[in-house]
């Protein structure tokens, strides 16, 4: 490889490492605030937990199921903190009782439930 193609090269991995951090930081930067009132209205609990899924990718976490009111109720969490949502959640793995000593932890994610015919509740 001759000085030229090593220049080239160098300078092409310079600007593939540059554009994966632009966009790394603008995923960790977005907005997960939900506004309610654009929320689609959907006609089943997967056509619910698609739309989230696609808007949210990895930060869309399935976290249990309930019933209420005779439905089938299914549990997410929307992550808005990894940093302080991951070691919180962790936590719950260890026998070692764990302790909450401020709000951040609740502040790193929003519960959303969806029923089986679609209809979307939210907790902050």
């Amino acid at each position: 490889m001759n000085m030229v193609d090593s220049y080239v090269n160098f300078h092409v991995n310079v600007l593939f490492y540059y554009i994966l951090w632009k966009a790394v930081n603008v995923f960790m930067n977005q907005d997960f605030t939900i506004n309610q009132e654009q929320i689609p209205k959907f006609k089943s609990h997967e056509e619910a937990r698609t739309y989230f899924k696609n808007l949210y990718s990895d930060r869309f976490l399935l976290r249990g199921t309930d019933m209420t009111d005779g439905k089938k109720v299914t549990i997410y969490h929307l992550v808005k903190d990894p940093e302080v949502y991951q070691p919180y959640m962790e936590s719950f793995s260890h026998e070692v009782k764990h302790e909450i000593t401020n709000m951040e932890v609740f502040k790193s994610y929003n519960t959303i439930e969806i029923d089986e015919n679609g209809n979307i509740h939210f907790q902050s």
